[in-house]
C-alpha cells in the first residue's frame, strides 16, 4: 500500500489498552468535578465599564472533557467514544445519588454539625439539576463531536486532523453549551434573558477558544497515543 493510500483511509486502535482505560477514568472524573463546580455562578469583571462575563465554577475544567473525547474519537473511533459517554453518564448519575444520600443521612445536632449540614446542602443540593443539565448537554454534545470527527476522518483519512478537531469542537460545544445553559441558568441564579445570553455566548466562546488554543497539545497527545497503540499501526 502506498503512503497516499495509507493516509486516505481511516484507522482506529482497539479500545482495550491501558491508555484507553486511563483516558476513560480521567474523562469521568473531569465531568463529575465539573458538575460540582457548575453549581456556583461566577462573575469575571467588570471588564469594560460595567460589563462582566457570567460563567460557572466548572468553566476551567469542562473543556478538558472535549479534549479527551477528541483523543478517544480520533484514536479509537465512535464505538469507544460512545462507551466513554455511557460510562461517564452512569458514574455521574451515581455521584449525584451519592450526594443525595450523604445530605439525607442524620448528622450531629450541635452548631458545627448543623453548619456542616447547611454547607453540604448549599454546595451539593443543586447538583442533581446541574447533573441533569450537564449530562444532557454532555451526551448530545459529545455524540455530535464524535460523529463529526469520525465522519470527517472516514472521508479524509489521516489527513486534515486539525480541521476535523476544530469542526467537531464547534458543533459539539455549541449543542452542549446551549442545552446546559438552558437548564442550569436558573440553578445558579440567572433569571433574565440578557444575562442568559451572556452566559451562553461566553460559555461557548470560552470552551471553543480553549480547545482551539490547546490544539497543539491535543494533536501531540493524539500522535503520542497513536504511536503507543500497536493495534493502530496494524489497522
Amino acid at each position: 500500500m502506498t503512503q497516499l493510500q495509507d493516509h486516505a483511509r481511516a484507522r482506529y486502535a482497539t479500545a482495550g489498552s491501558a491508555n484507553f482505560s486511563i483516558m476513560l477514568a480521567v474523562l469521568a472524573v473531569v465531568v463529575i468535578l465539573s458538575n460540582i463546580g457548575a453549581s456556583k455562578g461566577v462573575v469575571i469583571g467588570p471588564i469594560i465599564g460595567d460589563f462582566s462575563i457570567i460563567t460557572d465554577g466548572g468553566f476551567f475544567l469542562f473543556p478538558l472533557a472535549y479534549i479527551i473525547g477528541d483523543v478517544i474519537s480520533e484514536v479509537y473511533g465512535f464505538k469507544a467514544a460512545r462507551l466513554g459517554i455511557i460510562v461517564t453518564f452512569v458514574l455521574s448519575v451515581f455521584a449525584s445519588l451519592a450526594y443525595a444520600v450523604i445530605i439525607a443521612l442524620p448528622g450531629f445536632d450541635d452548631d458545627f454539625g448543623l453548619a456542616k449540614q447547611e454547607a453540604l446542602e448549599l454546595a451539593l443540593g443543586p447538583v442533581p439539576l446541574i447533573v441533569l443539565a450537564s449530562l444532557l448537554g454532555f451526551v448530545v454534545g459529545q455524540t455530535l463531536n464524535s460523529l463529526v470527527l469520525v465522519r470527517m476522518k472516514s472521508r479524509f483519512g489521516e489527513r486534515s486532523m486539525v480541521a476535523r478537531l476544530i469542526a467537531s469542537t464547534g458543533v459539539g460545544e455549541f449543542a452542549d453549551t446551549l442545552i446546559f445553559c438552558a437548564i442550569a441558568a436558573s440553578v445558579i441564579g440567572i433569571t433574565d434573558f440578557p444575562t442568559f445570553l451572556n452566559y451562553l455566548f461566553f460559555g461557548f466562546v470560552y470552551k471553543t477558544l480553549v480547545e482551539v488554543l490547546l490544539l497543539p497539545v491535543t494533536t501531540a497527545a493524539i500522535r503520542w497515543v497513536k504511536r503507543r497503540e500497536p493495534s493502530y499501526a496494524a489497522a
